[in-house]
Parts: C-alpha cells; sequence; structure tokens
C-alpha cells in the first residue's frame, strides 16, 4: 500500500484521541453520550471468558470508575462472525493475519456494535473504544458514526532490556497490559542473567525470572493478545555469560568475553540449550529472537581454542560461517514451531543470503542491495527502529538547540519523527516481503524504561497504519490516553526532559579513564587494546596557582551561562511535573520517575554553578588574604560549605531515584537468593549500567571526579592561612564518596 501523507485525523479535529490511529472513520454530526449506566450484550461467537469482554469492563472501571450495570444505559454490543470484517489495503502479504485483527466499531444514538473476525480483532475493537471515550461536561462521549479498522503490518513488536535491570513481576505485567492498550502484539525481552538457566546457573543473577514466573508472564500476555518473544544474544554480546570461569572456554578469544566460538560444538550446543532452556518456559509462544547483532571478530579466530579462520576458509566467506552458525542453533526451534527472528547484518554479504535459512525473519532491513535478495530467497523481513539508543537519562525525542550547546552537535528531527518515518515510507516497503515493525529501547546506558513508551507507542502505531498522522499529532494523543484529561503541559515535559538529559552529557568532557581497555570495536581488534573515556569536569588550579580561580571562571564562563539557562528551565520542568504529579489520572509513576531525573539534571547544574561561585569566593579571599586574614578565612570557609551543599544535594538526588527506580525494580545487588553477582566489564562495549553493581552508576561520572581532592586542597589551604594567624583549624571531614551524607 502507499503510506499516506500527514494530515490531521478527523478524530482528532472532533477532540478524540485514538493511536493506533484508525484506518478509515466514517464520522456523523454529533455524540453519543456514554453511561453512567452501561452493558454489555455478547452476541455469537462470544465466550463469557473472552479476553475482550474482560478488558472492556476492566478498563472501564480502571479508568472511568465506570462498571456494567444489567442491561440498562449504554449497550455495547459484541460479536465475532469469521468474515464480517473485510480488511482494505495492506502492506503485509499474510492477509489471514491482518483479517484476524481487523474490527468495525459502529456507534448509534444508543447503542455501540462491535463486531470482528476474531478474537483478536474484538480486542483492538474494545481498545478503540476505551481510548475514544472523551471526558466533557455532563459525562463520557464517544463520536457518532462508522469505524472500520485493520492493521497494515500483523505483527508490532517492542524490545523490552532487562540486561541491566529487573521488574517486579506485577511491573512487567503492566507493561505488557500497556503495550496492549496501543495495540502492540510482541514484546521481546531480553532477560540476560535475569532469567534462571537450568542449563547454565552460574550465569544466573541474583534476582533471576524463575521458569514458572517466565510461563506466568507468557500466559498473562497471550490474555491479550501479545507475544512474549525470548530475546538472547549470540554469537556475540554475551559477555554476560563468557564473564564466567566456567564458560570461558566457549570464547573465540580467550582474552574476550564478547563473543562466542561459532566452531565450537560445545559452544553451539551450550547456547542452544540456553535456548531450549527460554522456549521451555514460554509454551504458547509462537516467536524467539536469535539475535546475531554486531558480531564483530566472527571468522578472524585461529587460536588453540577456536579456529573459525579455517572454517571460514573452507565454508568460502564468513558470513556463511555465521549462516552455518544461525542453521544449527535455529533449526531445532523452527522445529519446535518457533518463528525465528534475526538481523541479518555483518558479515553477511549479498552472496551469503542463499546460505541462510528461509524460514528466518529477518528483524531488519537493508538497503537495496540485500532487500530483494532476501525477498527472492523466500524470506521475510521487518523494519526496525529504535526509541533509544545512547542517550543518558531520556531520550531524544526533541533536540537540544545547537546554540544551547557547550560542544558542536545535535541536530535531527528527534526519535518520534524519525522512526514513525522510518517504519511508514522505508524504500524497503517496496522491495521485499515486510510482515512487521520493532521498535527498540535499549538499556545499554541505563534509562529507565518508563522513559520510552512516548516511542514506543507513537513509532509502533506506523505499523498499524503508516504515514497516517505527524509526529506532534501522535505525541498530543499519547498525552492524552497516557495520562488523561487531567494533564497539562506535557509537550513542554517532554521537550524540557529531553533538551535537560542532553545538556547533562553536554555540559562535561571527556577524559581517560581508568577502567578495562577495550578488545575491539566495529573497526576491528585494537593492538594494544584502547583505553575508555569517562566523563571529567576541569577543576580549578586553585589553590596551587594564585590565579587559578579567576583563570577556572575564564575558562568556564560558556559552560556556566549555559547551565544557568538550563536551571531556569529546571525551574519550570520541576513545577510541570508537581503539577501534573497531582491531576494526572493514570501513570502518575511514570512522573514520579521523570521527577526522579529531574532533580538528577538539577544536581548536575547545581553542582557547576557551585563550583564557580567558590571560585569566585576564593579569589575574593585571595585577594583580601594579606590585610584581612579573618576576612579570607570566613569567605574560604563559605566556599567549604558550598561544597558540602553540593555532595549533600547529590547525594539525596541519587537516594530519590533509587527509592523511586525500585518501586518497580528489583534491587541492583553483589548478592541475594544464594547467587552472586560476577562484576566483570564487557571487553567491547561499554554499557554504562555495567561499570557498577549497584545504582551508583547514576552518579559513577560524579564520584570518579577528583572533586574531594580539590576539596581538601582549598580545607588545607585554608588551615595553613589560619596557622599562619593563629586562627582556629577547619576539621571538617569531606568524603566526596559518601553517598549517605544528607539524608
Amino acid at each position: 500500500m502507499t503510506a499516506r501523507a500527514d494530515t490531521v485525523s478527523s478524530l482528532w479535529s472532533r477532540g478524540y484521541a485514538v493511536l493506533p490511529e484508525p484506518q478509515a472513520a466514517e464520522l456523523r454530526e454529533g455524540d453519543l453520550r456514554f453511561g453512567p449506566d452501561w452493558s454489555i450484550e455478547r452476541g455469537p461467537g462470544v465466550a463469557p471468558d473472552d479476553g475482550a469482554v474482560a478488558a472492556l469492563a476492566d478498563e472501564l472501571q480502571s479508568r472511568f470508575g465506570l462498571a456494567p450495570a444489567g442491561s440498562t444505559g449504554t449497550r455495547i454490543q459484541l460479536e465475532i462472525r469469521a468474515g464480517s470484517v473485510t480488511p482494505g489495503a495492506a502492506l503485509d502479504p499474510d492477509k489471514a493475519s491482518i483479517a484476524e485483527q481487523a474490527y468495525r466499531l459502529e456507534t448509534g444514538d444508543s447503542i455501540i456494535r462491535l463486531t470482528a473476525n476474531a478474537e483478536q480483532g474484538l480486542f483492538y475493537g474494545v481498545e478503540t473504544l476505551v481510548q475514544l471515550l472523551a471526558s466533557r461536561p455532563g459525562g463520557l462521549y464517544v463520536p457518532l458514526g462508522n469505524i472500520v479498522d485493520w492493521p497494515d503490518l500483523h505483527l508490532r513488536h517492542m524490545y523490552w532490556d532487562d540486561a541491566h535491570h529487573l521488574e517486579r513481576m506485577p511491573e512487567l505485567k503492566r507493561a505488557i497490559r500497556q503495550a496492549a492498550f496501543y495495540k502492540i502484539n510482541g514484546f521481546a525481552l531480553k532477560a540476560e542473567g535475569h532469567f534462571q538457566f537450568p542449563s547454565a546457573p552460574a550465569l544466573v543473577e541474583p534476582y533471576a525470572l524463575s521458569p514458572a514466573e517466565y510461563q506466568e508472564l507468557t500466559d498473562y500476555a497471550l490474555r491479550y493478545h501479545v507475544q512474549l518473544a525470548p530475546y538472547l544474544d549470540a554469537p556475540a554480546h554475551i559477555a554476560f555469560i563468557l564473564k564466567h570461569p566456567e564458560y570461558a572456554p566457549y570464547r573465540s578469544f580467550p582474552d574476550s568475553n564478547y563473543e562466542l566460538c561459532a566452531t565450537n560444538p560445545e559452544a553451539v550446543k551450550f547456547i542452544s540449550g540456553m535456548f531450549q532452556d527460554l522456549v521451555n518456559a514460554n509454551r504458547g509462544g509462537h516467536f524467539i529472537y536469535l539475535s546475531t547483532d554486531e558480531p564483530y571478530y566472527l571468522g578472524m579466530a585461529q587460536n588453540a581454542a577456536c579456529d573459525e579462520k579455517s572454517a571460514a576458509r573452507k565454508l568460502g566467506s564468513v558470513g556463511r560461517l555465521l549462516s552455518e552458525f544461525v542453521r544449527q542453533v535455529a533449526q531445532p526451534l523452527h522445529d519446535q514451531g518457533r518463528t525465528v527472528i534475526f538481523w541479518g547484518e555483518f558479515p553477511l554479504v549479498v552472496s551469503d543470503i542463499a546460505s541462510l535459512p528461509p524460514y528466518l525473519v529477518n528483524g531488519e532491513v537493508y538497503g537495496p542491495q540485500f532487500d530483494p535478495v532476501f525477498h527472492q530467497h523466500g524470506m521475510r523481513q521487518m523494519i526496525y527502529t529504535s526509541t533509544q539508543g545512547e542517550e543518558r537519562f531520556f531520550p531524544d525525542y526533541y533536540m537540544l538547540p545547537a546554540a544551547r550547546r557547550l560542544h558542536p552537535g545535535g541536530g535531527g528531527t528527534g526519535r518520534i519523527a524519525d522512526g514513525y518515518q522510518k517504519i511508514s515510507f522505508d524504500p524497503a516497503r517496496k522491495r521485499t516481503e515486510i510482515i512487521g515493525a520493532v521498535v527498540a529501547g535499549w538499556a545499554d546506558s541505563g534509562l529507565h524504561p518508563e522513559t520510552f513508551w512516548l516511542g514506543y507507542t507513537t513509532i509502533t502505531a506506523a505499523g498499524w497504519r503508516p504515514g497516517s498522522r505527524s509526529a506532534e499529532e501522535s505525541a498530543a494523543a499519547f498525552y492524552r490516553l497516557f495520562y488523561g484529561d487531567g494533564a497539562t503541559g506535557m509537550h513542554r515535559i517532554y521537550q524540557l526532559m529531553a533538551e535537560q538529559a542532553q545538556f547533562w552529557t553536554d555540559s562535561w568532557e571527556q577524559g581517560p579513564s581508568l577502567r578495562k581497555p577495550l578488545f575491539g570495536y566495529s573497526d576491528g581488534i585494537y593492538n594494544p587494546r584502547k583505553p575508555v573515556k569517562d566523563p571529567t569536569l576541569p577543576l580549578p588550579a586553585w589553590p596551587d596557582q594564585p590565579e587559578g580561580a579567576r583563570a577556572w571562571l575564564a575558562d568556564n564562563a560558556r559552560r556556566l551561562e549555559l547551565a544557568s539557562g538550563s536551571l531556569a528551565d529546571n525551574d519550570e520542568l520541576l513545577a510541570l511535573l508537581e503539577e501534573n504529579v497531582r491531576s494526572a489520572r493514570f501513570n502518575r509513576y511514570n512522573l514520579e520517575v521523570y521527577l526522579s531525573i529531574a532533580r538528577l539534571y538539577r544536581q548536575n547544574l547545581e553542582m557547576l554553578l557551585g563550583i564557580g561561585r567558590m571560585c569566585s569566593i576564593l579569589d575574593a579571599a585571595r585577594k583580601t588574604a594579606a590585610g584581612k586574614s579573618r576576612d579570607a578565612l570566613e569567605s574560604m570557609d563559605q566556599a567549604l560549605d558550598i561544597a558540602d551543599t553540593i555532595r549533600r544535594a547529590r547525594n539525596t538526588a541519587f537516594r530519590d531515584a533509587v527509592a523511586t527506580w525500585y518501586e518497580s525494580w528489583l534491587p541492583r545487588v553483589a548478592e541475594a537468593n544464594g547467587r552472586r553477582f560476577l562484576h566483570e566489564l564487557d571487553d567491547v562495549k561499554d554499557h554504562v549500567p555495567d561499570r557498577t553493581v549497584d545504582m551508583t552508576y547514576l552518579v559513577d561520572r560524579e564520584l570518579r571526579l577528583s572533586f574531594g581532592k580539590w576539596v581538601s586542597a582549598v580545607r588545607d589551604a585554608r588551615n595553613r592561612l589560619a596557622a599562619a594567624n593563629h586562627l582556629p583549624e577547619e576539621r571538617r571531614a569531606f568524603d566526596w564518596h559518601d553517598l549517605e551524607t544528607g539524608r
């Protein structure tokens, strides 16, 4: 089908929010006042325990406080009848799956009729009806008219990254239920060591889902027509496995925990066993992700434990070596009825595609050279994009203007517009067989997944109806549905959250790190290893240099100017968040998470400006020290007080964030439940949460900064001046690494 140009949807222009936007809506003049009494009439094909019936009752109760009342009030008639709804044009060639998700919603003067071809379509019709209910003076209303709706792509998956943390079970269920509300029907869960692999007990982390809990989660998802899809990397991205001494023999290179030896039969058997563990705990599931993401060094190893180079030469290419590995792992999964989704990327070249099993689904599209060849080989594909990548604290939904950046960079249109455009208009739509879309939220930078929902919902909406609305309208529809009618200023909140996150990163520099150097990256193996970098701040040279404080102020004038402006924005952000925590009808915890992040932004701004104030005070103290030593000491004490304030503010923001995030997360700890977490950094990927065992990665850059050493030097200079003038010394301890002070 041809993707549509941006328009203002007819429903939105009438004041109704639906996400994703329905395919066809014929609206009449007027609206139906819904309730407060209402009833469900089950027609042909609708069982008493049908999930759509339960969802309708649950959501009207939870969102609006409305319970069904016998046969009175607004009547909602539900019916499932094969062939009753004829879908229109759709890109996806799987027309049977498209028809199963289609529905018709008819609103009359006193009755609402929902008709579908199958249970899934009826469920989606219910979700649209619930979304349509708009609060206005006098009650709830829905528009009069008819909606006929179906998806463009029958698979609309989101990727949930629990590699570095794990939600509590109720929170995982809430996330799945929330995804279903927006017609997302695949929940790809990357758990890594947060699943209790029976075949690999050594890698299981202190808090991990048991197979029984995983099955419980699978069954819960199926109730809402969501497929919980296990996600496991291989042969690369598996430091969480290969860091363990028990599994180190499976490495392709002895000194790198990043990649598995694809030619080691025991290694292949081992990783296949882990996939089988996931399948065994996922009965009823149809999908599994064999993530062949970034196997940078495949075919390069030639050592006593792994000779991939010779195997690749014998097979004819490194890509064929990857194909053979994928075949060995995927075939048993396929034989059990699983649709195996993988990434058909590097080191595959076009001539390698024919060596892949054609039953695989490629989770991404790769351009005009590759996509037609995948199609000719009989392989179906999905369009991949992401709501987050390497950003800290908040996704780049909106971009910080270049004029407000300390360093060059930035630009772009933001992730919502980019992702929606990708799914709606990617040229691959015309040159290969597209059956779905995948929207990822990566946790490599340690973000809270509550920050991903705007992207998850608005971008996957293009998999239902592509190109139908602007990013601004999609976001506005999300704000109303996600937070309810009581929310105000949400666009500004998201703009400020994104811009403040970018300034948090931009306001520091990059400097040498003492952490483990990298074995390699996408451009090859480093010899010697390449040092990583850590964020850092230039600290004043005072008291070592008499003019050090003044020089720091001059060198950092632009940094301080931008921080001052950002602090004013932070005032606005905190006020908006506090207001909406009180007024929003739904998802207030989401806003509490945002509050905790906004306070971390503020801690950084206050620290920068605090150092600036310290420098101003110390420079003034230097000028008065010769003749007015007591005044100089008072000024230096004032500077030390500011340092204490900086530490207390950091500790308060950090501990508030931990307390808030742990409401939905299980603790990140070294030991619990009889299991220990082995802390060993990835030899290739410098993921932020990997740097610490606990939540201190949120303030890791502050802890690595030698601010405490500088404050001690200021105190020592102060005490030398005091001793020279027979005045009392300052004995207060200043432990920069103390995270308890101030609580």
